[in-house]
């Protein structure tokens, strides 16, 4: 099931991460699809505040992945628009990720064949008129977005 949930501002993309961030714990998995600018990135910096990470989330675009382990849970924050094959992934020990942290994943088209089928995805779009966001939630979060 789909929702879809407008972002007229940037405190509903903060509200968002407020909503979601008490329902993941390790093993969870979120990606977001997005165009640049769509609000991706802010929207990690939102979840990581919530999760309890002091330190300053950005993207991590030049550097693959980050990770942060000052929160309730590591959070490992992905962007993998610059990899070109799944063996990529594996060698900088994806499945490890996935295990022990909450994991994030911008740009995910190529992780998603070995994704576990409960990922949480976020879609961030915009138009001329709004921003929104729709959500593909896992089975336990299905009851709250209806």
């Amino acid at each position: 099931m789909t929702k879809r949930i407008d972002l007229h501002s940037e405190q509903d993309t903060i509200d968002l991460a407020h909503y979601i961030a008490p329902l993941l714990g390790p093993g969870s998995v979120i990606t977001l699809y997005g165009d640049l600018g769509s609000g991706k990135t802010f929207f990690v910096k939102a979840l990581g505040a919530f999760l309890g990470i002091g330190e300053e989330i950005d993207s991590p675009s030049f550097v693959i992945f980050k990770e942060y382990h000052c929160g309730r849970f590591p959070l490992y924050h992905l962007d993998l628009y610059r990899l070109k094959d799944e063996g990529e992934l594996l060698d900088m020990g994806l499945f490890d990720m996935l295990e022990s942290g909450i994991t994030v994943i911008e740009w995910p088209e190529l992780a998603e064949n070995i994704l576990p089928y409960q990922t949480i995805q976020l879609r961030f779009a915009f138009d001329s008129e709004k921003r929104f966001v729709d959500v593909i939630p896992e089975a336990a979060l299905e009851e709250s977005f209806q």
